[in-house]
């Protein structure tokens, strides 16, 4: 910007002839925060003194300076000259409408959705065992407790948008937050949230019949399974069916929901979290005090502990037999699956009300009850359906809950109390699961990739909110897009197989994080203080290791594609950042 002439003190906003305003207000180029007023460029200034006039004027008197015949020049941009300091645009900024229920709500409403009625079955083909089965609830009901002790401490000493991106971030580097982001996005939370909406138009079918995979309305094709090694890519069909349409129309739904502001997602959040809450322990209730079976409960009961002894031998897969803590450690595939997402209360931290104590209580009260109802559903399936089955029983029982049809335990444990009408309550707990869960998971992942924008590291108009709603609109619509274009694809399933290595090293690295931080900012406020540290979270490094370990040797299949994903994102970062490079990043709140 150029200044007045030499003498001159102060170029006028008035045109000296005509009178006619010339100031106007222009926004300086790729700073929308800032904007400055000065004089308009349809006006030319003397050279010599400074004299102002708009251009219809200067046509009349010709070329020269009409005070005192010098040479004049146009007030183009490049001498636009300020007549005030730059000030600041107030842009808009979330709003903490999230008190403690609802943040309770959102960790509990995101971990269950239908996991919970089905993986039991593949876990007790695995370990064949009532003890080994509790026993797999109760290692990821530890970890994921521990887990969110340790994310207590991070979410109210930097109670920001993005949560574990930020601690990531800060603690390691932002190349180790933006891998994060990126998995996230790409697969984590854009994957789960496909497939739980295809879940949900699955159920849905239950009622429709005419809602099916089979009920093709676009078939694009079918892609044929490719083998690399261990891994089988590919093997599924591309387009859209009824299921999956009723998948999509609902995930658009629950985004257009979320893009009216965070009070009308928590409303939703609050009432399916406590639906599907009473709907879970209403399971619990019917299979420990009403459908209890005394031929059930003799046969897992009365041999509670067989195949639990250290030395027994269980197989993985491929005439691969390993040890009671090496199947474990397989079976965490499913359950932590299950019980995953809890983390997504610290991705709307800017949003909690008194967040220093409403995150870390949130974190404990969600997971401890929801972990609490999951153990419970295993015993109350244990109490009305025998373990041990047939894959080709004619009844429920003799199917049992290893070989349930489809792998629907809690249906299979309402049709002996229930009949035909068991399958109908189920479907209706499981829809109302999958569709609070969603929101859940909408509503937040969309914040992580609002503070990745807000740092340089994703589209620039993803970091920017709805001036009157408050929300991350266009972060909502891109990963809305991206859901859907999952959903058509139908790889979201093969997705979620690689996904859950993956999810559990930026675990580790989180809870390593706390270590990091205790050391590089011991003076840094901490309102509250992991509980059992150092011990607990090293436990939980440990374990969470020893499970990523175990899976690349026997499941290679699902962890080293999850693997590649997030390397993938190292040149992605460094391609973004050098776009980014000279731009400085405006932290999310």
């Amino acid at each position: 910007m150029s200044t007045a002439p030499s003498g001159v003190a102060k170029l006028s906003p008035i045109c000296g002839k005509c009178g006619k305003s010339l100031r106007m207000e222009e926004s300086i180029p790729g700073d929308p925060t800032q904007r400055l007023t000065g004089l308009s460029y349809l006006a030319t200034v003397c050279k010599s003194c400074g004299w102002v006039e708009c251009y219809a004027c200067r046509g009349k008197i010709g070329a020269a300076c009409s005070k005192c015949g010098g040479d004049v020049t146009p007030a183009f941009e490049r001498l636009f000259v300020p007549t005030a300091p730059a000030a600041a645009v107030q842009e808009p900024q979330l709003v903490r409408g999230l008190g403690l229920v609802s943040a309770t709500t959102l960790v509990m409403g995101s971990m269950i959705g239908s996991g919970i009625f089905i993986v039991s079955a593949d876990i007790a083909r695995l370990v064949d065992s009532p003890a080994l089965l509790l026993a797999a609830w109760m290692v990821t009901g530890f970890l994921t407790v521990v887990g969110a002790l340790s994310y207590g401490e991070l979410a109210a000493m930097m109670p920001k948008a993005g949560g574990q991106y930020v601690f990531l971030r800060e603690a390691l580097g932002p190349l180790w937050g933006f891998l994060y982001g990126w998995t996230l996005f790409l697969v984590i939370q854009t994957g789960t949230i496909a497939a739980v909406g295809v879940a949900f138009g699955k159920f849905v079918g239950v009622f429709f019949p005419s809602v099916a995979a089979d009920n093709w309305i676009w078939h694009i094709a079918k892609v044929p399974p490719i083998h690399l090694g261990p891994m089988v890519l590919g093997n599924m069909d591309v387009g859209l069916n009824t299921q999956n349409l009723v998948g999509i129309v609902s995930i658009i739904v629950l985004t257009v929901i979320n893009l009216f502001g965070i009070k009308i997602g928590a409303l939703v959040q609050n009432v399916f979290t406590f639906a599907k809450v009473a709907g879970l322990a209403a399971v619990v209730f019917l299979g420990i005090f009403v459908g209890r079976n005394a031929e059930a409960v003799a046969a897992n009961f009365g041999n509670f502990w067989r195949n639990a002894s250290l030395g027994a031998q269980h197989e993985v897969g491929a005439g691969i037999f390993v040890g009671s803590l090496t199947a474990l450690a397989v079976a965490q595939v499913g359950s932590l699956f299950s019980a995953d997402a809890w983390n997504n209360v610290t991705f709307a931290a800017a949003e909690v009300k008194n967040p220093k104590r409403n995150l870390p209580l949130a974190l404990a009260l969600g997971t401890g009850t929801v972990i609490l109802l999951y153990v419970l559903a295993n015993v109350a399936y244990l109490n009305v359906l025998p373990l041990h089955g047939e894959p080709n029983g004619a009844t429920v029982m003799a199917r049992g809950i290893q070989h349930a049809e489809a792998d629907r335990v809690g249906t299979a444990m309402m049709l002996p109390i229930f009949g035909a009408t068991g399958a109908a309550l189920m479907a209706v707990a499981i829809l109302l699961s999958t569709f609070g869960c969603n929101n859940g998971l909408i509503l937040s992942g969309a914040r992580v990739y609002y503070a990745m924008a807000r740092d340089g590291l994703f589209f620039r108009s993803v970091g920017k909110l709805h001036p009157t709603y408050k929300t991350p609109a266009m972060s909502l619509v891109v990963q809305a897009v991206w859901i859907c274009v999952l959903c058509l694809s139908g790889t979201y399933n093969q997705l979620l197989d690689y996904i859950i290595f993956a999810v559990l090293v930026f675990y580790i690295l989180t809870i390593v994080a706390l270590f990091v931080l205790r050391r590089t900012r011991p003076d840094a406020e901490r309102p509250y203080k992991a509980i059992g540290y150092p011990v607990l979270p090293a436990i939980y490094i440990l374990m969470a290791l020893f499970i990523d370990v175990v899976l690349l040797r026997y499941k290679p299949q699902f962890t080293w594609p999850g693997l590649i994903i997030v390397l993938l994102g190292i040149p992605v970062y460094f391609l973004w950042s050098r776009g980014a490079a000279g731009k400085a990043p405006v932290r999310a709140a």
